[in-house]
């Protein structure tokens, strides 16, 4: 199991904000974000029908229909199916992440992780995509967040279709790996106490960033790490109040995350460091993560990931991040 000899590197592209995510994006913006990823060398694309009702993954589709398909790694995810029927986006059940796609297209989205519902998101996606085949599907939200007090039901009903079938179409050759995309920890220990099906990995959204990775570092990762499931780290900037933004957990981030990024900020100044260097290397120091996969609307922030990555990062700063407990003591650092 695992999938870091699947990607092609550390740093890929979520296209959660290609769905209008908080705003509405001009489709020549979002084409314009896809082909400077490429041509910076991005291989690793990540997308989901929840995104936009289906729009990211057309958006994402339109560019990468004329790459040659051996030279990416491309993952949607299950546990949406999007209906021709219209609806208000603005009005949907979102649970905890209310009106996060209200800019999106306006077809309806029904919660469904049945084996049926599976094969069919698949399909769905293949066509929004406009490719052949996919290499990782993630099962998609079946977590506390989305589905309140009802979600250790939905979760059976993934583990007994969705996961089931996904195992099944590893197994076959169809698709390369499998695993949960979640914003909450507890669906993926559940499921890596299972003996069967077994997730190859899993994208982890928020939950393991600067400001946020303490539950993860206790059980999750620990077991994950044994097991050889690796994890994609998703949301690294934390919706984005990392990287100068206002939201945190997708809403309005609240006075006291604002008073810990301008902790963060201002040791990061102190040592010469940006924040955006900061936490991308934070994610990806842990030995179980694979890859990051921050979300971009706009070309020029596609440059500034990359450089990030190679960014040197003092040891001492990371050393003032544990003195103030700014980042767990059990936290692995890149330098120490």
């Amino acid at each position: 199991m695992g999938i870091k000899s699947l990607l092609p590197g550390p740093l890929g592209f979520g296209t959660a904000p290609l769905g209008n995510m908080f705003r509405s994006i001009p489709d020549e913006e979002a084409a314009a974000t896809v082909e400077a990823a490429w041509d910076q060398g991005i291989r690793y694309f990540d997308t989901a029908p929840f995104y936009g009702a289906g729009l990211s993954e057309l958006r994402l589709g339109e560019v990468l229909a004329g790459r040659p398909r051996d030279e990416y790694v491309l993952s949607t995810k299950v546990g949406r199916v999007i209906l021709d029927e219209l609806e208000d986006p603005a009005d949907r059940d979102l649970g905890e992440k209310g009106g996060l796609f209200e800019h999106g297209r306006a077809n309806k989205m029904v919660d469904l992780y049945t084996a049926d519902a599976t094969l069919r998101s698949i399909e769905d996606s293949l066509k929004r995509l406009r490719t052949d085949r996919l290499d990782i599907v993630w099962v998609h939200d079946v977590a506390q967040d989305f589905h309140g007090d009802d979600w250790l039901a939905v979760y059976e009903t993934a583990r007994t279709g969705a996961f089931r079938v996904l195992q099944n179409l590893r197994d076959e050759g169809v698709i390369k790996a499998w695993g949960l995309g979640v914003n909450r920890v507890e669906p993926i220990e559940l499921t890596l106490d299972l003996d069967e099906p077994k997730p190859d990995a899993f994208l982890l959204a928020g939950r393991y960033t600067l400001l946020d990775h303490n539950r993860s570092l206790q059980r999750l990762l620990p077991a994950a790490t044994e097991q050889n499931v690796d994890m994609v780290v998703g949301g690294p900037y934390s919706s984005g109040i990392l990287a100068g933004g206002q939201h945190f957990e997708y809403q309005k981030a609240p006075a006291d995350i604002i008073a810990k990024v301008e902790r963060i900020k201002e040791l990061a100044a102190a040592h010469g460091v940006s924040i955006k260097a900061a936490a991308l290397q934070f994610a990806l120091a842990h030995p179980a993560s694979a890859a990051v996969v921050p979300g971009a609307t706009r070309p020029s922030r596609i440059a500034e990931d990359i450089a990030a990555l190679d960014e040197n990062v003092p040891a001492a700063f990371w050393t003032a991040l544990r003195d103030q407990q700014l980042i767990a003591a059990d936290a692995p650092t890149p330098t120490i």
